[in-house]
């Protein structure tokens, strides 16, 4: 079995579309969306019916930041624009939308691997994994449930920390397409990347694929309209700096 994990897809119906048909073309027989599924983007509701149906048929998908954030947005005046994405994200929900996104939960275990949209070490904190040294908590914090194998997004760039023979752990850059093969006496800390906002200067869609039998996972990206996907935004009449982030992959 092949297993596509798809992370801060935020309501970019374009880019999730390409991975999604990508996927399917590599053979892919489930999904798994680690957070971010709405923010920034402008078809979240769109976004949401298409994550809702395909956990009907077997996806798994967790929560992060910016789902906790559109069901309770700040007050009436955004501080910035994370929180102005919020506010507006939300009136776009239908209740149906808004319970699927309440009901999901912080963490999952799959394939004996922890899913969590950000750190495993105290998940509703929203850490950023872009450290040796915070990927090694995330790992212990895992490693204390049980698995020494975690699979992360939040961070909008591809990333893959090992565990070295001394035990530290070290990054390293995936390359497009090439399958890396999870040793089972190493530790593991994936970042997939951004399926709907890539912030490494290319444009390029980004998720990944475990290979389930053959314990390999191959990172990602994917061409898509993202002219097309900022237009949207620039429809909606969110900042034009959202859409900017799409054209620059920035």
């Amino acid at each position: 079995m092949r297993l596509a994990l798809l992370s801060d897809v935020h309501a970019n119906r374009h880019a999730l579309q390409a991975c999604l048909a990508h996927a399917r073309r590599a053979g892919v027989a489930r999904f798994a969306f680690l957070g971010d599924l709405v923010g920034y983007g402008a078809e979240p509701g769109a976004v949401v019916d298409e994550v809702m149906a395909l956990c009907a048929a077997g996806a798994v998908a967790i929560r992060g930041n910016h789902e906790a954030a559109a069901l309770a947005p700040a007050g009436a005046a955004p501080k910035n624009l994370e929180e102005l994405s919020a506010q507006w994200t939300g009136t776009q929900l239908n209740e149906g939308q808004r319970a699927f996104l309440g009901a999901l939960p912080l963490t999952a275990s799959l394939e004996s691997t922890l899913l969590v949209h950000a750190s495993a070490d105290a998940p509703d904190r929203w850490t950023y994994v872009e450290r040796p040294e915070q990927a090694q908590l995330c790992l212990d914090a895992a490693a204390a449930l049980g698995t020494q194998r975690v699979f992360c997004g939040h961070v909008h760039e591809q990333c893959l920390y090992f565990a070295s023979r001394t035990g530290k752990l070290l990054p390293f850059t995936p390359v497009d397409g090439v399958p890396v093969p999870l040793a089972a006496h190493r530790g593991w800390v994936a970042l997939v990347g951004s399926v709907g906002q890539p912030r490494d200067g290319d444009p390029r869609a980004m998720y990944a694929v475990l290979d389930v039998a053959q314990q390999r996972l191959a990172f990602h990206r994917v061409a898509y309209d993202h002219l097309g996907a900022a237009a949207a935004i620039r429809r909606s009449g969110l900042p034009e700096s959202f859409a900017q982030r799409l054209e620059n992959g920035r």
